[in-house]
């Protein structure tokens, strides 16, 4: 978590709730608040009665109470209060990227619209809470994110590419589609001579033909194109449009151990090189089938300069897509 957050320069208030408005220019006033029992909250002001819509589109979430409070004046509040301490960095994730989401909105009646939808969407990262990934296994979720989205730079249909993505469901390898299939790998800057695989399954596969993809990854927050790990899920959330490819993608992020946590704004990635190699025979691995009995349990590095007679273009990969 964060050094500091929104809610440590507000005061817990003996009754109601006090409260400090947040900065960016959004159409209806957002706030961070304190309420007298301590909780974190983040309120919405809306004007008008939103009633029949809020119980209409109502979401609940498992550690976090939301509900729609009536105010004078014509005003109501939709108010999120944080119920459980342990939550508080995902609850300011939440939180930040709602308020960002409410720059867009032009009226209180679609601010609660996107509140809502929002909330819903979170719900599924809440209820999957994991432990916060290392920096490798940022760098590894980051280039299967890139190559997902390089199957749709190639016409695959957004469901059909998310579903195509099985490492999150611990298959043996990354991507499987049509009779191929394909292990994504990044590589740091630092790592400039071998490859590290895993397990004794991941070049070994069933299918017709499968493929090393390697990814080198370079920090360079202020080079153009660079995205975090953050930037680069939303662009592919906004890019999917299905609903149901959406809530696909969310469900296998939160299998990845991924939740939109504001540690993962940093670092930012450019992809400074891409290999692609075709797994067959010859090729230099360790595979289940060909072990001794009793052997398990494998993690090896693999030389890329002894790759190097299997590298192929990536249409060997792709195909006609």
């Amino acid at each position: 978590m964060p050094e500091s957050s929104p809610w440590d320069d507000i005061g817990v208030p003996r009754a109601d709730f006090n409260v400090r408005q947040v900065a960016l220019g959004t159409a209806v006033p957002c706030f961070w608040g304190r309420d007298a029992g301590g909780a974190c909250l983040f309120i919405v002001e809306l004007h008008g009665d939103h009633a029949a819509q809020y119980r209409k589109n109502a979401v609940s979430v498992n550690g976090i109470d939301v509900d729609l409070r009536a105010r004078d004046q014509g005003r109501q509040y939709l108010v999120l209060a944080l119920e459980r301490q342990v939550d508080r960095d995902l609850f300011e994730g939440l939180c930040r990227t709602l308020a960002s989401s409410l720059e867009h909105a032009t009226d209180s009646a679609s601010a609660l619209a996107v509140s809502l939808a929002h909330i819903r969407r979170w719900k599924t990262f809440v209820s999957g809470r994991s432990q916060h990934l290392s920096i490798e296994e940022v760098r590894g979720l980051f280039a299967e994110i890139v190559f997902l989205m390089e199957l749709m730079d190639r016409k695959m249909s957004s469901i059909a590419a998310v579903e195509s993505w099985l490492g999150p469901e611990r298959s043996h390898q990354d991507f499987i589609f049509g009779n191929t299939a394909v292990e994504v790998k990044s590589l740091s800057g630092a790592e400039r001579s071998s490859v590290r695989i895993s397990s004794e399954d991941q070049l070994e596969s069933l299918n017709d033909a499968l493929f090393l993809r390697l990814y080198r990854l370079s920090s360079l927050a202020e080079a153009e194109g660079a995205r975090s790990l953050n930037e680069i899920v939303t662009a592919v959330q906004a890019r999917l449009g299905e609903a149901d490819a959406v809530e696909t993608f969310d469900r296998k992020l939160v299998a990845h151990g991924y939740a939109p946590l504001p540690d993962y704004d940093e670092p930012r990635y450019v992809v400074s090189d891409v290999r692609s190699y075709r797994i067959g025979g010859g090729f230099p691995r360790l595979v289940r089938s060909q072990l001794p009995a009793g052997i398990d349990n494998l993690a090896y590095d693999i030389r890329l300069e002894t790759i190097a007679p299997y590298q192929c273009e990536e249409a060997a990969i792709f195909g006609g897509r």
